[in-house]
C-alpha cells in the first residue's frame, strides 16, 4: 500500500517548511523510520523520516522549495504500484521522467491548511491511516466538478472557484500569484479581493531559491532574497510584540570589578573552572528572577501566569536570524552547569541543530550584544513573556567610587517590560536585586 510523504510539523510553531535536501533518490528502497530529507523549520533544520516501507517512487517538492505543513511532497510505494492518483490523478507528473516538480507547481499543490488541519494530516500520515483512500478521494472530487476554463490539477494551474476566476479576470490579476485559502488550496473570492488590494506579490520566479536580480544598464539596482523560515518567524513573532504590547524600558549600570576578580580567581584554579562574564550574568538573572516571580511571568490574555521555575531564554545570533535556546531551571543550576549549557546551546543553535524542546518554553529571556561592541540597546519582548533583558558590553570608564574618581569596569542593562504584567517599581526592584548579585557575585556560589 502506498504511503504519502507529507511536510510534517517538525516544531510546535512550524506552519511551513523548506526542503533543504533530499537524502533519498527516487527508486531507493526505504523503511519506516529512514531519514528521507532535511527540512528547514522556523527554527532549525530537522530530519523528515519515512512513515512506511517501500520505494521512494516520487519526490514532489524540489530542493530549496517551500510548502505548507500537511502538503504532499512525496510518495512511497511498492515497485510497479500505480501511484498516478497520488501524484495528481492524470499521471502527468508520474510520467515526467522522474523530474521533481518545480517549486511553483508544488506551491500550487500545497493545501494552505491551518495548523490544526496540518497536524491532523501529519498525524494521519504517522498513524499510517488510509493514505490511498485519501489520495483517491481528492482527484475524484475534481472529476465530479470539472471546471471548463481551468484545469484544476494540483500540479498545473491553481485551483480556483468560478467566481474567483471571474473576479480575477475583471481586475487583471494572475491567479498564479494568489495564495488560496479554500479547501485544498483552492482560490476563492476573498483571496482575489485580498490580492487586489495587497502590494504586488513576488512572482513564482522571484520566490524561487535563486534570488531575482534586477539589472540596470549600470549594474544591479537591487537584489531580492526569499525569506528563510526563521526570518519569517522572527518577523511574525516580533510584529506581535512591540506594537500591541505596552512596553517601557528600565536601564541600570552595574559595577563589574568584583565579577572580574571572581572570574580571574576561578580561571587560576584550572580551565574547568573558567566562566565568561555572560555566564555569571545569566546566573545572576536567573537567581534574581527566582526572587521576583512577578517578572518571571507570561501574559495569557485573560490571566497572568507566574512561573515557579526559571527557564531562561538566551538569544543567539545565527546566520540568517536568531534563535533563543532555553536553559531550563537556570536558577537551581550551578554556575558551572550554566556555563556548559550556554556554550553547548549556542554552538548547536548556530549550527541549526537544536531540537524544538530546546528552544521553546522559556519564561524570561536575555539578549547580549556586548560582544559586538554595543554599549546599550533595547530588546523586543518575545510574547507571551513579560520581559526581556538587553545586556550591553563591559567598558572601562571613570566613575566616582568611594568618594574618588577612578576607572571601573561597568555594564549597562536595559529591561523591556510588558506594562500589563510588570509595573515600573516591580521592574526596578528586580534590577535592584540583580545589581546586588552582580556587584557581590560570591552570593551566586553561596
Amino acid at each position: 500500500m502506498a504511503t504519502k510523504v507529507f511536510m510534517e510539523a517538525l516544531s510546535p510553531t512550524m506552519e511551513e517548511g523548506r526542503l533543504v535536501k533530499w537524502l533519498r533518490n527516487e527508486g531507493d528502497a526505504v523503511k519506516n523510520g529512514d531519514v528521507l530529507a532535511e527540512v528547514e523549520t522556523d527554527k532549525a533544520i530537522m530530519e523528515l523520516v519515512a512513515r512506511g516501507d517501500g520505494v521512494l517512487r516520487k519526490r514532489l517538492l524540489a530542493e530549496g522549495a517551500t510548502s505548507a505543513v500537511g502538503a504532499l511532497i512525496g510518495v512511497i510505494a511498492a515497485p510497479g504500484e500505480n501511484i498516478d492518483a497520488l501524484v495528481g490523478g492524470t499521471g502527468g507528473a508520474a510520467s515526467a521522467g522522474g523530474a521533481v516538480s518545480a517549486p511553483a507547481a508544488s506551491t500550487a499543490a500545497v493545501a494552505p491548511a491551518s495548523a490544526a488541519a496540518a497536524s491532523t494530516a501529519a498525524a494521519t500520515a504517522n498513524r499510517g491511516a488510509p493514505p490511498v483512500a485519501q489520495a483517491t478521494t481528492e482527484p475524484a472530487t475534481e472529476r465530479n466538478h470539472p471546471v471548463p476554463a481551468v484545469t484544476d490539477s494540483p500540479l498545473g494551474r491553481p485551483r480556483s472557484s468560478p467566481l474567483a476566476r471571474r473576479l480575477a479576470s475583471e481586475r487583471g490579476l494572475d491567479l498564479g500569484g494568489v495564495q488560496g485559502s479554500g479547501p485544498g488550496g483552492r482560490i476563492v473570492k476573498k483571496d482575489v479581493e485580498a490580492a487586489a488590494v495587497a502590494p504586488a506579490r513576488p512572482t513564482a520566479a522571484a520566490a524561487s531559491p535563486l534570488a531575482t536580480v534586477a539589472r540596470a544598464a549600470t549594474g544591479e539596482a537591487y537584489r531580492d532574497v526569499p525569506l528563510t523560515q526563521i526570518r519569517k518567524t522572527i518577523a511574525r513573532r516580533l510584529s506581535e510584540s512591540l506594537g500591541p504590547i505596552p512596553t517601557f524600558f528600565l536601564t541600570a549600570e552595574y559595577d563589574m570589578e568584583r565579577v572580574a576578580e571572581m572570574r580571574s580567581a576561578m580561571a587560576e584554579l584550572g580551565s574547568e573552572f573558567k566562566v565568561s562574564f555572560n555566564d555569571i550574568v545569566l546566573k545572576a538573572v536567573a537567581t534574581a528572577l527566582a526572587q521576583h516571580p512577578e517578572c518571571n511571568a507570561h501574559w495569557m490574555g485573560d490571566h497572568i501566569r507566574y512561573w515557579n521555575r526559571v527557564h531562561l531564554g538566551m538569544a543567539v545570533a545565527v546566520e540568517d536570524g536568531l534563535i533563543t535556546p532555553v536553559i531550563f531551571d537556570a536558577d537551581t543550576r550551578s554556575l558551572r552547569d550554566i556555563a556548559a549549557a550556554s556554550r553547548d546551546l549556542a554552538a548547536r543553535g548556530r549550527e541549526r541543530k537544536l531540537k524544538p524542546d530546546e528552544y521553546t518554553g522559556s519564561t524570561f529571556s536575555v539578549s547580549n550584544l556586548g560582544m559586538f561592541g554595543i554599549d546599550q540597546f533595547t530588546a523586543i519582548i518575545n510574547p507571551p513573556e513579560a520581559g526581556i533583558l538587553a545586556i550591553g558590553g563591559i567598558e572601562q570608564k571613570p566613575v566616582v567610587h568611594d568618594g574618588a574618581i577612578t576607572i571601573r569596569r561597568r555594564l549597562r542593562v536595559t529591561m523591556s517590560c510588558d506594562h500589563r504584567v510588570i509595573d515600573g517599581a516591580t521592574g526596578a526592584r528586580f534590577l535592584q536585586t540583580l545589581r546586588r548579585l552582580i556587584e557581590n557575585p560570591l552570593m551566586l556560589v553561596y
